[in-house]
């Protein structure tokens, strides 16, 4: 195919970096509820914290189950004593290995990055985490949305 030489292709601006932003979420699947947190890092200290907040979010007497890939701080032995500790209202399911993609809470990933993401320029990572952190803030509340998106029948 021919091009003519004044016409360019089109130059996107990026900014090659290696930092992302690290988030955790939870989908509740009978109203659609997203609770999330943001953290610097993934690691079990910062799995801890988001799963205290995923228990205060949770409606008394409903237990939760949350669906897990099989990283390596999700089997950390700092969750011990709160899994002691909740053992009633907390249940851990894991998937199988070498299948993060089931879990459910992976089609909200994807949704946010085509969502907040996508064929956009942020010039700095603060950026990238005031999109995602708006997406995110429009979900606050039921939503039908994320509950759809994240049952498996």
């Amino acid at each position: 195919m021919w091009v003519a030489p004044e016409v360019r292709d089109p130059v996107l601006m990026h900014a090659p970096t290696r930092k992302s932003v690290a988030c955790f979420g939870a989908v509740s699947l009978s109203t659609g509820r997203f609770v999330w947190q943001v953290c610097p890092v993934f690691n079990a200290e910062t799995f801890v914290s988001f799963l205290r907040r995923l228990l205060r979010h949770r409606r008394r007497g409903k237990r939760i189950v949350v669906v897990l890939d099989n990283a390596k701080y999700h089997h950390a032995n700092m969750l011990k004593p709160l899994l002691r500790k909740y053992r009633r209202d907390l249940t851990l399911l894991f998937l199988p290995p070498y299948s993060p993609q089931l879990a459910p809470i992976e089609r909200v990933w994807k949704l946010t990055r085509r969502l907040a993401l996508h064929n956009r320029y942020f010039a700095t990572l603060a950026e990238v985490l005031s999109a995602v952190e708006a997406c995110f803030r429009h979900w606050i509340g039921p939503n039908e949305v994320l509950r759809r998106l994240c049952c498996i029948i």
